[in-house]
């Protein structure tokens, strides 16, 4: 005799006896699980420059001009007195000549990243943080940072460009920036010289281009060029052209990146710059026409940096058919926490800015006080992946130091987070070659931070870390 089945009421389930799953919720209940915060749309759209005494009178049309921002840019511990005027200290401009004089960067910040401070408390300001070094915070360098730790002119057949990946080069146009950030992994060759280095010299001079289009052509495996420096924002829109149209006229290129900080220190450029803006769509457009792909690559580090200017730069480019990617470098007091990467994701996500990387800071001197160890970067990726779509979840990556390229930061070979040593392998990159990679010392135990002091214990630690990948 055949018999139905009833009809299950998911709200009077019960578990069977004994059973070791938890009882199923009433599916009436209120749940938060789809609800998630929205406050990655609240970008800030008051007139935030008046707070800052030398802006309090600029006008809504004067703070939104590229050229007005370009003509107030600090580039001095003097100038930003005169800017700030009594906002902070003496101390706090003390404390910032010193940090300044042991940086490997130059001072160069845009009046839009000054007036997105929180002057009240500069000192936790994400940043503040990133931008201006102070003395007090600076940490002693860890003994395996060098500068260009990715081997950068290593890999370079001609000056200004690398070739690292078999079918992907980076190319140095130029040497400057709209800002400089303290952070640089190119520090030994952007922006001025300092009291830290000398910088080494990349001219923006045709004859220097020519050697780099020259090798490009002459390489048939390579298809994807990142155009950098510096970056593309200082270049002419005549040079974004030319480079452009030189690129996409060899036949072996299919993509191309445009590398710019800009849009984030600087979005009223492609509100107010149209020839340049003209310039970038007229790029993309002919890729498309030859079916290829040119996108541009930026870079922010907090939500803080990204407000209503930023959506109307970028709601600009959406309607030209710009795609644009972001870089983030995770740091130390910045967005090293949670909250602050999840917000950061959806935020960009939110201007259809695409989360691509998340790179642990690399190891360059000057800049312990931002390095964080390997795990945070581990459990960020955990916590950040299914916080929004797949496509807009960034990888957690670590650049080799030493020109392994870019890993994951859970495929380390060997992770001792007792002496803060990882060993990375790149098979497709540099087959048979280990790279290392280290914790910031201060994030090591007491004993573990003496051993680092001692040179014999530090040879060995490394020794022992090796023998370990071998195994």
């Amino acid at each position: 005799m055949h018999t139905s089945n009833p009809v299950l009421d998911p709200e009077h389930v019960d578990p069977p006896a004994n059973s070791a799953f938890p009882p199923i919720p009433s599916l009436t209940e209120p749940s938060t699980f789809n609800q998630p915060k929205t406050d990655h749309r609240t970008l800030r759209r008051d007139e935030f420059w008046r707070d800052v005494p030398a802006y309090e009178k600029a006008t809504s049309a004067e703070f939104g001009d590229h050229k007005w921002q370009q003509r107030h840019t600090v580039t001095s511990v003097k100038q930003l007195r005169e800017t700030l005027g009594s906002r902070v200290t003496e101390a706090f401009f003390e404390d910032l000549e010193a940090g300044i004089a042991h940086a490997p960067m130059a001072l160069r910040i845009s009046p839009y990243l000054l007036a997105l401070i929180d002057w009240s408390a500069p000192m936790a300001d994400p940043i503040r943080t990133q931008f201006l070094p102070l003395r007090s915070q600076q940490q002693a360098d860890h003994p395996m940072l060098r500068f260009d730790s990715l081997n950068e002119r290593e890999d370079s057949p001609v000056a200004g460009l690398t070739h690292r990946y078999p079918d992907k080069a980076l190319f140095l146009p130029q040497p400057s920036c709209p800002v400089y950030c303290r952070f640089c992994t190119r520090s030994y060759a952007v922006g001025n010289d300092t009291d830290v280095i000398e910088k080494m010299k990349l001219p923006a001079t045709a004859a220097r281009w020519e050697e780099a289009f020259a090798y490009i052509a002459s390489q048939p495996q390579l298809e994807d060029i990142v155009i950098s420096g510096g970056d593309t924002y200082n270049l002419s829109a005549g040079h974004i052209e030319t480079i452009g149209r030189r690129l996409l006229g060899m036949p072996n290129i299919r993509r191309i990146r445009f590398a710019t900080k800009g849009l984030c220190v600087l979005p009223q450029k492609i509100l107010t710059d149209n020839a340049w803006l003209d310039a970038l769509t007229g790029v993309v457009e002919l890729g498309r026409k030859l079916h290829k792909d040119v996108v541009v690559h930026t870079h922010f580090n907090h939500a803080n940096e990204i407000t209503g200017f930023t959506a109307d730069a970028l709601g600009r480019m959406t309607e030209r058919g710009i795609h644009v990617r972001c870089q983030t470098v995770l740091q130390h007091g910045v967005n090293d926490s949670i909250d602050a990467m999840t917000l950061l994701v959806r935020r960009l996500s939110f201007i259809n800015v695409h989360p691509y990387y998340v790179y642990v800071h690399d190891m360059v001197p000057g800049v312990e006080d931002l390095r964080t160890p390997l795990h945070v970067a581990q459990k960020l990726e955990r916590h950040v992946r299914g916080a929004t779509a797949g496509f807009n979840t960034p990888s957690f990556v670590l650049d080799a130091p030493g020109g392994g390229g870019k890993r994951d930061v859970h495929t380390a070979d060997v992770y001792d987070r007792e002496t803060g040593i990882s060993v990375f392998t790149a098979p497709s990159v540099k087959a048979g070659r280990k790279f290392l990679f280290f914790d910031p010392i201060s994030s090591l135990g007491s004993d573990w931070q003496r051993r680092w002091t001692q040179p014999a214990e530090r040879r060995a630690m490394i020794d022992d870390a090796l023998a370990r990948a071998d195994a």
